[in-house]
């Protein structure tokens, strides 16, 4: 399997970076997962590069807890509520705009 592929296997992982390392360990699988996520490059314009980001921070708040989770969560909720005021404003004008 290519390095640049998805999910790549931790097999390969394994026999090439973490040598020594048991592919069973719950966490040394985690250290895997990690060093394919800050391998993995592409173009960073595209609407599929924003997406995967987005995944890419649900992920890690699933992770943490406490203070950064809750932290997280406000800046969803402050990115909805923003998307959900434009969208309203965004409305209202073009309904303004047919009305009148």
């Amino acid at each position: 399997m290519a390095r640049d592929e998805p999910n790549a296997g931790f097999n390969s992982r394994f026999t090439e970076d973490l040598i020594g390392l048991d592919p069973d360990d719950p966490e040394a699988r985690a250290f895997a997962a990690h060093l394919d996520r800050m391998e993995r490059s592409g173009p960073n314009f595209t609407i599929e590069a924003s997406l995967d980001g987005v995944a890419d921070f649900a992920e890690s708040t699933n992770r943490v807890g406490g203070v950064r989770r809750d932290a997280a969560w406000l800046i969803v909720t402050l990115i909805l509520l923003g998307v959900l005021v434009g969208a309203w404003d965004t409305l209202r004008a073009a309904l303004t705009w047919l009305a009148g």
